[in-house]
């Protein structure tokens, strides 16, 4: 599933995904090309195979292999600014009512024990281009349609191109360092992890990414998994680009791994100091946070609510919301990163009616926190 907002392409583009891809699905030989601009076809019984070119009008072509694909005519172009011609790709689950044979997807994140993946990509010099993969979550158990979120794993970069949205620190995944950029596309917010260097296989399991992107506060153990998708995001060339095996499963039951395991309710893996001054009709507070687990956070998201009477006016150190009294606090570049017992402070100012008090509780990424 691609990303047509992301292009401010018309609606209509979305209605055409869905009408093509259920008019050419079945079961696919080996070696099965596809030209149509949304056209799909199966693989092995299990895997959907999609041209998905959605960015330029000029022809694209790939050819759907027992094991993956190949872009063979690849002659759109787009500036490298803007976004991507298409997203050829291999996917399992449900992508705009197009589901792949047998499918458990949409699933929830809390019944997922693992999700296990391995690719092998065969890259070209030339071209500009990533090799990512696309994990799409939504609240509900989405079927058609935009997810709300989406996980990129870009596991090559070529050519000057980045992420939705900014840097916001570094997490170690499947025994590599990516940098992890976040942003918003104008249709749904954007989690991506860049590998440093070009990955032309590998094998790991995509809950260990979608665990990171909860403990981002990006999405709860509620939300659903609705498609693990692998391919390219081309901007100029790209013919001979492959996937040349690919396999995914989403394993349900049993105790799903965790990188930040969520203690129980009141035992925290967090504590919070919350010092205030306040006068007439203002207030300032300093927050600081310390991580008291045993792993390392990779972004945080902290979560309270305001006494009544009490509105922030302006923050920092942290980007900070408030819709009535829900206050979400998020980190920003430089203090994403919480190693155990390390700490992070911001602040904030507002404005007060009637008498003052400080807030009662506190969850960081969904933790409990202690007060401090």
């Amino acid at each position: 599933m691609k990303r047509p907002l992301r292009a401010l392409a018309a609606a209509g583009l979305l209605a055409a995904a869905s009408i093509v891809a259920v008019a050419v699905g079945g079961t696919a030989s080996a070696d099965t090309q596809i030209c149509e601009q949304f056209g799909s076809t199966v693989i092995g019984g299990k895997y959907v195979v999609q041209n998905n070119r959605w960015g330029t009008t000029a022809q694209q072509c790939i050819n759907a292999t027992s094991t993956g694909f190949e872009i063979t005519t690849l002659n759109g172009s787009s500036p490298t600014n803007g976004a991507p011609t298409a997203y050829p790709s291999i996917f399992v689950g449900c992508h705009y009512t197009n589901c792949s044979p047998g499918t458990n997807l949409p699933v929830q994140v809390s019944q997922i024990s693992s999700a296990p993946s391995s690719i092998n990509y065969r890259y070209v010099s030339g071209a500009i281009y990533n090799a990512s993969y696309d994990i799409w979550l939504d609240p509900s158990p989405k079927r058609d349609g935009v997810n709300q979120m989406e996980i990129m794993i870009w596991l090559n970069r070529q050519g000057p191109i980045q992420p939705i949205g900014s840097p916001v620190g570094n997490a170690n995944i499947a025994g590599r360092n990516w940098e992890v950029w976040r942003g918003n596309n104008g249709g749904n917010n954007v989690i991506s992890y860049v590998a440093s260097s070009a990955i032309p296989s590998l094998s790991f399991d995509v809950l260990h990414f979608i665990n990171d992107t909860r403990n981002r506060g990006a999405i709860t153990n509620s939300w659903y998994l609705t498609s693990i998708q692998a391919g390219f995001e081309p901007w100029q060339g790209g013919a001979g680009l492959a996937v040349t095996n690919f396999s995914q499963s989403v394993n349900t039951g049993g105790t799903p791994p965790t990188t930040n395991p969520t203690p129980p309710p009141g035992t925290g893996a967090c504590a919070v100091k919350y010092t205030a001054n306040s006068w007439n009709n203002g207030f300032t507070a300093d927050v600081q946070i310390t991580n008291t687990g045993t792993a390392t956070l990779n972004g945080w998201t902290l979560n309270y609510n305001l006494p009544g009477g009490q509105q922030i006016t302006g923050s920092w150190n942290a980007t900070v919301s408030q819709s009535g009294s829900a206050v979400t606090a998020r980190n920003i570049s430089h203090n994403g990163t919480l190693a155990p017992g390390g700490t992070a402070t911001f602040g904030y100012q507002g404005t007060l009616s009637g008498a003052y008090s400080s807030p009662s509780s506190f969850t960081l990424n969904g933790m409990t926190c202690t007060r401090s």
